[in-house]
């Protein structure tokens, strides 16, 4: 993996750019295009932290994180949580270690934000992302929202 990896803030230098990323076409059922995330992170405001992958010069991926969200108000007011709503990986930037990155930074946030869990959601099946989370640590919570999977890890806060 390089260690040119870097995160930044979407910016109007790099829109066009973000919006023109791209996963692989057998992807696309499993996760919003980069401008419908653009759209909710705006609509979610300071609970959303979209963010573009760079290595180098180039852009590589998305990523979007939630934080302190209501989960589930009607079963648990207090249910708030954080973690990974988007990743997109651009498809010739796949197998080289972006997706592994663009995980570890969130995790990292959410550390630096004391969180103690991280929390993310994938479409199941056999084309999905699970094989993905699960090998990077995350164990299903056998919750399902909005028909996917719920996973969780658990974050180390004096790492």
């Amino acid at each position: 993996m390089s260690t040119s990896l870097r995160l930044e803030q979407v910016t109007p230098a790099t829109i066009d750019a973000a919006l023109a990323l791209r996963v692989h076409p057998h992807q696309e059922r499993n996760v919003a295009p980069v401008v419908k995330s653009l759209a909710e992170a705006y609509a979610f405001g300071e609970n959303a932290w979209p963010r573009l992958v760079f290595d180098g010069d180039r852009l590589v991926g998305f990523l979007m994180a939630f934080l302190d969200i209501p989960w589930n108000e009607d079963e648990d007011p207090g249910d708030r949580r954080s973690g990974l709503w988007r990743l997109n990986i651009d498809a010739a930037g796949q197998g080289k270690g972006y997706g592994r990155f663009a995980v570890e930074a969130v995790r990292d946030e959410l550390r630096r934000r004391g969180e103690r869990h991280f929390y993310v959601t994938w479409e199941p099946g056999e084309d999905g992302p699970g094989a993905f989370y699960e090998r990077l640590g995350f164990r299903t919570t056998g919750e399902v929202s909005g028909g996917q999977t719920v996973g969780v890890l658990d974050i180390e806060l004096d790492v």
